[in-house]
């Protein structure tokens, strides 16, 4: 599975660099998801393949934390990815005359860096958190990889703001960005339904098709998480779930994109025959 994320993942990024025809910001910001979800699974999986292979399920303290980091990084860099993506659909469809001032390059790279920002001063302000911690006894986390929520759980300090910053921070990062996703796909449809021509509603539609199917596996899989973690006692349960959302969505992603998408499979064809339209 991590294989097929990554290649299917790098063949994207490929073919939106060689072909001209997605120079568009709408296969920017996709080429970017998928350089999100690389990383994602990169800070994860093959540390869980070499324990399972090695059978030593150890890692340092330095290591964790920086993992714990990481992990942390990308899917708030994958949740602001998704709102600029929606946001560029919505300018887009409801203001297309005005769509090539307003999603510049310049303004593209911009979202692009901004989202980054945020998720690494995020990622480190609740990562730095844990640097307060103590522990009375030898770790054995509950889990595939370092988690804050679960190291949290094994200390033996007051985690009073540790859980503050988690919920807050959690609860601002995720509800606000899904909010401004609803509201975009919220002016988008109304727009599309004014359109007088079937045609051009079904083309409208589907430009947004494979944005919202990935959408829904990435904040269903991340709900999936935290509701599990809530609900059940069970860390098993959590742990899979977790898992799940580490690996599954990333997977999926460029199959999403690629068999939803006609412009996508004539370049991912072109790529994979070594017939880049660069080279035309």
């Amino acid at each position: 599975m991590y294989l097929i994320s990554l290649l299917g993942n790098l063949l994207i990024i490929l073919a939106v660099s060689c072909d001209p025809h997605l120079h568009t910001p709408m296969y920017f910001f996709l080429s970017n998801l998928s350089f999100a979800d690389i990383c994602m699974s990169t800070t994860t999986i093959p540390k869980m393949l070499v324990n399972i292979q090695t059978q030593n399920q150890s890692i340092t303290y330095s290591g964790c934390l920086t993992q714990m980091c990481f992990v942390m990084v990308f899917p708030f860099l994958e949740n602001f990815l998704l709102t600029v993506m929606a946001y560029d659909r919505y300018v887009a469809i409801c203001h297309p005359l005005r769509y090539s001032l307003i999603m510049n390059p310049q303004n593209c790279g911009l979202l692009i860096i901004f989202s980054l920002l945020l998720s690494i001063l995020n990622a480190l302000l609740l990562s730095l958190t844990a640097l307060w911690l103590s522990f009375c006894q030898d770790l054995e986390i509950p889990h595939f990889f370092c988690e804050l929520a679960q190291v949290v759980k094994l200390t033996c300090s007051d985690t009073h703001i540790n859980d503050l910053l988690l919920y807050l921070v959690g609860s601002i990062f995720g509800v606000v960005p899904l909010s401004g996703i609803v509201f975009s796909y919220t002016r988008i449809v109304s727009s599309v339904l004014r359109m007088p021509s079937a045609g051009a509603k079904l083309k409208a539609f589907s430009t947004c098709g494979s944005h919202l199917s990935f959408i829904s596996l990435f904040y269903g899989t991340s709900f999936g998480v935290y509701i599990s973690s809530i609900l059940t006692g069970s860390s098993r349960k959590t742990a899979v779930a977790s898992v799940m959302y580490i690996v599954v969505s990333q997977m999926m992603n460029p199959f999403i994109y690629s068999l939803r998408n006609r412009d996508m499979k004539g370049a991912l064809r072109k790529l994979i025959s070594g017939k880049p339209s660069f080279l035309w």
